[in-house]
Order: C-alpha cells, then sequence, then structure tokens
C-alpha cells in the first residue's frame, strides 16, 4: 500500500514507532479533529496503575500530529510539518483507558494562505485527554509550523 493509499492512522503507525509501541487506536481523523485512544495496558502504566504520563503526553502529540497530517497531507510535497512547542497540564487522575481529541486552532484556508505567500506558518493545536467516563485529565496546546522545502 502506498503513502497515498494509507490512512493518516495507517501512515503515523509506519512511519512513527511510538504509535506502534502504545498501540494507539485512530477513532477519527479529520482536516479539523483527530480522535484517538490509548488501550489500559500494563506495560504502560505508572507507579499508581493508570496510564504513565510519558504515554498521555505521546497519545496527545499524536493525536495533533493526525489532525496535522489530516489537515495538510497534501502539501507534503512543498512543506514539512514540524512541532514546535508544546505545554501539557495533568488536571485529574487518568485511570484506565484514556482518548485525546485535538483540533486546530486557525482555519485551514488561512494557514495554506500565509505558506503560499512565502510565510513559515505556525498554528495552534489544541488536545484535551480524558477517562473513559468523560472527566478531563489532561490539556495540551502544541504548535506546529509547517516549513517549507527548499
Amino acid at each position: 500500500m502506498s503513502a497515498d493509499q494509507m490512512s493518516v492512522g495507517e501512515l503515523l503507525a509506519a512511519t512513527v514507532p511510538m504509535v506502534r509501541t502504545l498501540e494507539l487506536e485512530f477513532l477519527e481523523t479529520t482536516a479539523d479533529r483527530a480522535v484517538l485512544r490509548l488501550p489500559d495496558r500494563e506495560a504502560h502504566h505508572n507507579h499508581i496503575g493508570g496510564p504513565h504520563a510519558g504515554a498521555m503526553f505521546t497519545l496527545a502529540e499524536s493525536a495533533s500530529g493526525a489532525v496535522v497530517l489530516a489537515a495538510f497531507g497534501g502539501l507534503l510535497d512543498r512543506a514539512v510539518p514540524l512541532a514546535v512547542t508544546a505545554e501539557i497540564a495533568y488536571r485529574k487522575l487518568a485511570m484506565g483507558e484514556v482518548t485525546a481529541t485535538a483540533t486546530l486552532g486557525r482555519p485551514v484556508a488561512d494557514i495554506v494562505a500565509e505558506l503560499d505567500g512565502g510565510g513559515r506558518p505556525e498554528f495552534p493545536v489544541r488536545v484535551t485527554i480524558e477517562r473513559a467516563d468523560g472527566a478531563v485529565t489532561g490539556e495540551m496546546t502544541i504548535v506546529w509550523t509547517l516549513r517549507p522545502k527548499s
């Protein structure tokens, strides 16, 4: 299967080893939103039996990457998406499986217009991490850029 025929989840699983290591599940990927789930596995637990903070960070970062790839995958021949900064806040105890929902913080058309105008656009992706009962356990903001290829 070529990269053009792969889903966003398949592409990330094929190219990002941590996606495979954590067995992340891609529930939804669109140009506006991505939803990923971290299954409850003992190998991913911390000292209190919930998902390790690093696993939750990777889940959220992967969700942000999925929405970025879904939104800008058609531009990969001329721009490379790169994470610039990431900030995470752990809000409540996470136990069991957790789900991350990522959304773009700027309209796709505005970002593409900035790239087309010769700029290197930056844009936030906001991610909410929730337990199965809907409680928000974490929030993350990742600033991404589209670096034009030389």
